[in-house]
């Protein structure tokens, strides 16, 4: 007697570049794009105002009142939800028999040579952003960024190691490990990709003033670089959150130290009333 073949199912098949485009305009929409959009419109904001770009300010990581036990836990429930457009861009790219971590390069089985590339990032990147960081501050075009709260609670520390963790994730994982590999399956150029990915980054950061766009494009042009090199996006979140955990941590002693560049931004001085004046 003859036995029938079992039926087996259909192997996984190519997306369309409609869905393909689908995808990415539902992960921008909840994630980086977003982002772009507000801080764009905040930038437009900034440039209305009376005050020069130079004497606004703009805050990073918010403070959390010593007595509100629900403003940290917020805080940190938000954090972790950051995290998940994170999540599922690597569902996204997961395939039979490759898992979307492998397929980006986000695992330790490299991890000394990943730490040593990262270390290497920010030294490349890291230091010059400092300083364009304080040249634009000093040209009037950079937005004072407050990167930490002055704040001595315990939770302060976990929370800005969270926030870097998850802004190095966001960026490179989606920026990188995500877009490059979509748009690739679109059939756009390796340059191409870098160059606009680079520009949304920038777009990203316009909150932040002039300064650190220009100084976040370069960011994408060689993060986007090195991950055509090396393929893995890895060593990039290590750069990355290396880079936010000494801007954050670290931003305390430079206010400290350089009062005029890291410190507050005056508070425009109130107009005598009428009574005041002789």
């Amino acid at each position: 007697m003859n036995v029938a073949s079992p039926t087996l199912p259909p192997g996984p098949t190519r997306p369309s570049s409609a869905r393909l485009w689908w995808e990415i305009g539902i992960v921008l929409a909840l994630s980086v794009g977003r982002s772009a959009v507000y801080s764009v419109l905040q930038l437009i904001q900034a440039l209305q105002r009376e005050q020069s770009l130079g004497d606004q300010q703009t805050s990073l990581n918010p403070g959390a009142s010593a007595a509100t036990f629900w403003e940290v836990l917020y805080q940190f429930l938000g954090l972790l939800f950051a995290l998940v457009p994170v999540a599922l861009v690597i569902y996204f790219l997961w395939e039979p028999g490759m898992s979307g971590l492998r397929r980006i390069g986000l695992d330790f089985r490299r991890f000394g040579g990943d730490f040593g590339r990262g270390i290497l990032l920010v030294v490349i990147i890291g230091v010059p952003g400092l300083g364009l960081y304080a040249a634009g501050r000093a040209l009037g075009i950079t937005v004072q960024v407050d990167a930490a709260p002055l704040d001595p609670s315990w939770w302060t520390i976990p929370l800005l190691l969270l926030a870097a963790l998850r802004a190095g994730l966001t960026e490179e994982v989606i920026f990188i490990g995500y877009l490059f590999t979509r748009l690739r399956q679109l059939g756009w150029g390796w340059w191409t990709i870098i160059f606009s990915t680079a520009a949304l980054r920038a777009l990203y950061h316009a909150y932040q003033g002039f300064g650190p766009m220009i100084g976040n494009f370069v960011m994408g042009v060689v993060f986007g670089w090195c991950y055509r090199r090396w393929g893995r996006v890895m060593p990039l979140v290590i750069a990355h959150v290396v880079i936010d955990i000494i801007a954050f941590v670290g931003y305390p002693l430079a206010a400290a130290l350089w009062p005029g560049i890291f410190g507050p931004a005056p508070s425009p001085s109130p107009s005598p009333s009428p009574s005041a004046t002789s």
